[in-house]
């Protein structure tokens, strides 16, 4: 049964600021009271935090008060399934696990036990474009640093390679990337190893050209590499997508989306001066690439060192090689290079 023998502890004397620092570092989402004896008496999650310092409590006054008292408990035999029972039958994502003598031994967390088997691939996300479409609000900000609900848009696609799975993450970055390494890190408060790709601010290097720095820092993927633009809202899963790649037996796989357009005017077709045919506002669909992509590692080797290149060249290379590419349906994916677009993923459009 997985469980975490050393789970989040807050002593009962415990400050908020203690709190939430083990909250960030534990990344469990919450801590677990305990009172002198060790045993458990209730949890403090964000929203705890979030709702005692709107009430004045301060950051340096003992977080004990702002807990919510514990709803249930388990013993260290207990079963997975068991556990998922409580955990869905009064609606908590945290169960402490007691000795025989009431004392804290550990804590099921149900985003572990329902966890995701870690996947080999490494993930590369273009985050160093200029943004300027979307000026001025990329004046002082990187693109993939512009918030959606609340969130870089670039930490949600971090987090969604994490969930699926993925735990090492390449950033691209150019332009203001002192923001975005200085908001990321090493990674590991977002569960991840995350390593950077340098571009030369004189000489930005295209949608592709920083997937060359791979193998100027002799980073060599051994699995299928996963390649994303850093400035899209999307939900798609990247098993799937990973295995439709090595179903295809491809070289290369780029995730598409379908776009329909809709004329508004009755398409006349003609036969000499005679009219032939009348369509009333036709609808038209087409798949569009959504810069997400699947690369055999064997691809990286092809794209130049320290010089632009466009990632559709390389797929244009593979067609003319005779290389397969294939082709992988995604379904929620919105690009937000444009005001227009960043605004309907804000829900103001």
């Amino acid at each position: 049964m997985i469980h975490r023998q050393d789970p989040p502890i807050a002593q009962a004397d415990a400050s908020v600021r203690q709190v939430m620092t083990m909250i960030g570092r534990h990344r469990a989402g919450c801590v677990v009271v305990v009172d002198g004896r060790g045993c458990p008496t209730g949890t403090i999650d964000d929203r705890c935090v979030l709702e005692g310092l709107l009430r004045g409590h301060g950051l340096d006054a003992p977080a004990a008060p702002l807990q919510r008292p514990l709803r249930a408990t388990v013993g260290a035999a207990a079963r997975r399934a068991d556990v998922l029972d409580v955990m869905e039958a009064r609606d908590l994502a945290v169960v402490p696990i007691v000795d025989g003598d009431g004392r804290l031994a550990g804590v099921h967390l149900r985003d572990d036990i329902l966890g995701t088997p870690k996947l080999d691939n490494w993930a590369v996300i273009m985050a160093g474009g200029r943004g300027t479409r979307l000026a001025p609000l990329t004046d002082d900000v990187p693109k993939p640093m512009l918030t959606v609900a609340g969130r870089p848009i670039l930490e949600r696609l971090v987090l969604h390679l994490v969930g699926a799975g993925i735990r090492t993450v390449f950033l691209a970055v150019n332009y203001r990337r002192e923001q975005i390494e200085q908001h990321f890190g090493d990674g590991a408060a977002l569960g991840c190893s995350i390593k950077y790709l340098h571009e030369d601010p004189r000489q930005p290097l295209g949608s592709g050209g920083a997937l060359g720095l791979l193998n100027a820092r002799r980073w060599f993927p051994t699995r299928p590499l996963l390649v994303l633009n850093g400035d899209l809202v999307v939900d798609f899963s990247v098993p799937d997508l990973l295995a439709a790649h090595a179903a295809g037996d491809v070289a290369a796989t780029m995730a598409v989306h379908p776009f329909h357009y809709q004329v508004p005017y009755g398409v006349v077709r003609t036969d000499g001066n005679h009219l032939a045919h009348l369509v009333e506002k036709p609808v038209s669909r087409w798949l569009v690439n959504t810069g997400i992509y699947v690369l055999e590692p064997g691809l990286i080797g092809r794209i130049p060192v320290g010089r632009p290149y466009p990632i559709t060249d390389l797929f244009e290379e593979c067609l003319a090689h005779g290389d397969s590419v294939g082709v992988w349906e995604i379904d929620d994916w919105q690009d937000v290079g444009r005001p227009a677009e960043l605004a309907r993923a804000r829900g103001r459009a």
